[in-house]
């Protein structure tokens, strides 16, 4: 079926009009995009949505109303968990984080954290995604177009599995400093929706040929990347990792604290702690590391073209990515949830 043409042109530079097609009727919309995924890989496999109330294959139904305050105003926030070997690793932990970065934003989820998180594993086990991402939004809902979320009956949730392949990262990387101004310690240590800062200093950083940025804050001191935590190996091998006053805790990071002393008993690492850093002093570390939930630490090798120690992936950097990594892959029962596939 072919949707009416409204009678609106839009002058081009060229001088072509342009006429946009009207869609009368939802049938008409639907064929437009299953037009759009025809023949392609659908990465999302499942959906999740408060405001249908239920658990969504089709990906052209894979929508947020555009009245939802977290499409217009920003007011939302979210977390990620990983699907790895059809397992759900740290959800509980990632959860409790969702929920307190939704209690700083004032949005009060219509769920407990149980009914949560049977709602994920329930999702995760409909989209028979074995290896993904598992990405959740609470949002204060769809309502009108104004500033205050007054006008919306009641909170929604999203959530989306993510069909995407990832491996232990074993390559080093290249990294600036950001001249992006990093968020305030509220938004930093919130989980929320409004990544401008994070997106630009990550397209900063691929603009010079870097693959992600480095934030200091306005004291001189190491903070985090765009998207992950970092961590830092000093000459006298100490891991350290900035205080999370006004970063975000990542999950990763903390299980990267808990696990690290094994190197110590070892002998491999003399210490494990968090502190503040100055430029100097981390540029001064013999190795260098971004840590997130899909690496689950990526080294870094180069830092504002000039190299991290010796310019090459340290050893104890892996040691640490094989802690995580095992961990990630045969870890304790209360941190890796088993999806229950049909």
């Amino acid at each position: 079926m072919v949707g009416t043409i409204a009678n609106v042109k839009i002058d081009r530079k060229n001088g072509e009009d342009f006429k946009v097609q009207v869609f009368s009727s939802s049938s008409e919309l639907l064929e437009k995009l299953h037009d759009k995924w025809s023949g392609k890989q659908k990465p999302y496999p499942a959906m999740y949505s408060s405001i249908f109330g239920g658990i969504i294959l089709d990906p052209e139904m894979m929508v947020i109303p555009i009245d939802d305050h977290m499409v217009h105003r920003g007011h939302g926030v979210f977390d990620t968990a990983i699907i790895l070997d059809g397992f759900i690793y740290e959800l509980d932990v990632h959860l409790a984080r969702f929920l307190r970065s939704a209690s700083k934003a004032k949005i009060t989820s219509s769920f407990s954290q149980s009914t949560l998180r049977s709602i994920l594993i329930q999702l995760a086990a409909a989209s028979l995604c074995r290896k993904g991402t598992l990405r959740y939004w609470l949002s204060a809902g769809p309502g009108d177009f104004l500033l205050s979320p007054a006008g919306c009956p009641a909170p929604a949730f999203y959530a989306v599995v993510i069909d995407e392949d990832f491996s232990q990262c074993k390559e080093g990387v290249k990294v600036i400093t950001s001249t992006i101004p990093m968020k305030s310690p509220l938004f930093a240590t919130m989980k929320n929706v409004n990544y401008l800062p994070n997106v630009l200093s990550k397209m900063e950083a691929e603009e010079k040929g870097a693959f992600a940025s480095i934030w200091v804050d306005d004291e001189g001191h190491i903070a985090e990347g765009p998207n992950v935590n970092v961590a830092f190996i000093t000459p006298e091998k100490e891991l350290v990792l900035p205080f999370f006053d006004s970063i975000l805790s990542g999950c990763t990071a903390m299980r990267l604290l808990e696990l690290a002393p094994k190197l110590v008993e070892l002998g491999h690492l003399k210490s494990v702690k968090t502190a503040n850093l100055t430029m100097e002093e981390a540029k001064g570390a013999s190795e260098m590391m971004y840590v997130g939930s899909t690496l689950p630490i990526l080294p870094i090798i180069v830092w504002d073209d000039k190299p991290i120690g010796d310019g090459n992936v340290g050893k104890l950097t892996m040691e640490l990515s094989d802690l995580l990594w095992e961990d990630m892959v045969a870890g304790p029962e209360t941190l890796r949830v088993p999806v229950p596939y049909a």
